[in-house]
């Protein structure tokens, strides 16, 4: 099986920054301690309201850190611009709505096809690589595969919000079978959304999965264990599960 990659998600090193302005914490040192520490990526969302990274950052982050930066962002005119004049290594691309707290579900791209056509082939074209976030619904998979996308990131939020038992047990098993479905079309399975030590481990064993992509839950122990060794913790969890 192949070795599994983890991507942080640093937003909320911003959020607090932002709460009261100045430049402290730095969210490029926050990336380039949680790669110290053993992630392989780094994750940033540019919000339309931009209520944690800014564009800064995002110029910032790429001038800062060698490691691949995954850019999330609304397929909107205004962040494809962005995306082509920033080329980071990586653009998954998420619904966004302005009161949502944090992305409440996969992006509909069933439904949304012929306008997310044109901006995933312009990305594409730049040598960005593109992946959607989507729920573990087949036709949004197959959606995805039609679009020429190279990867699927699997929202995982619902099956982490559901306590161990039955229904835990049954959003793992769509996961399982999506997972499966997006690597049968020949595209990479990612997977993020409130994933924590607990969860995380039952998403690194699925072999189809190569990528989480973790932020939030890191982000809050790091202030009881500090962000280095939260960040090596949940490698080294990924990777006991891991056959």
């Amino acid at each position: 099986m192949s070795p599994i990659r983890l991507g942080i998600n640093v937003d909320h090193v911003a959020t607090l920054r932002n709460a009261r302005g100045g430049v402290h914490p730095d969210p490029v040192a926050a990336a380039r301690l949680a790669l110290a520490n053993g992630a392989d990526s780094i994750t940033i969302h540019l919000r339309e309201d931009r209520r944690h990274i800014r564009d800064a950052d995002c110029v910032a982050m790429k001038a800062g850190i060698t490691a691949p930066i995954n850019l999330e962002m609304a397929a909107t005119e205004e962040m494809q611009a962005i995306a082509l004049a920033l080329r980071p290594h990586a653009c998954c691309l998420v619904p966004e709505k302005r009161a949502e707290l944090t992305t409440e579900g996969g992006l509909d791209v069933a439904g949304q096809e012929a306008a997310l056509a044109p901006v995933v082939s312009a990305l594409v074209a730049a040598g960005i690589r593109v992946s959607l976030f989507l729920d573990p619904e087949p036709r949004q998979i197959e959606t995805a595969a039609r679009l020429g996308t190279k990867a699927v990131e699997l929202h995982t939020g619902t099956f982490c919000e559901a306590t161990p038992g039955p229904r835990r047990d049954s959003e793992l098993t769509r996961l399982r079978t999506a997972a499966a479905q997006v690597a049968a079309l020949g595209m990479e399975c990612h997977a993020g959304h409130g994933l924590d030590y607990a969860t995380a481990p039952l998403l690194a064993v699925i072999p189809e999965v190569v990528e989480l992509n973790i932020g939030h839950f890191l982000m809050g122990q790091a202030l009881f264990d500090g962000l280095g060794p939260a960040v090596a913790r949940m490698r080294q969890v990924m990777e006991a599960a891991r056959p």
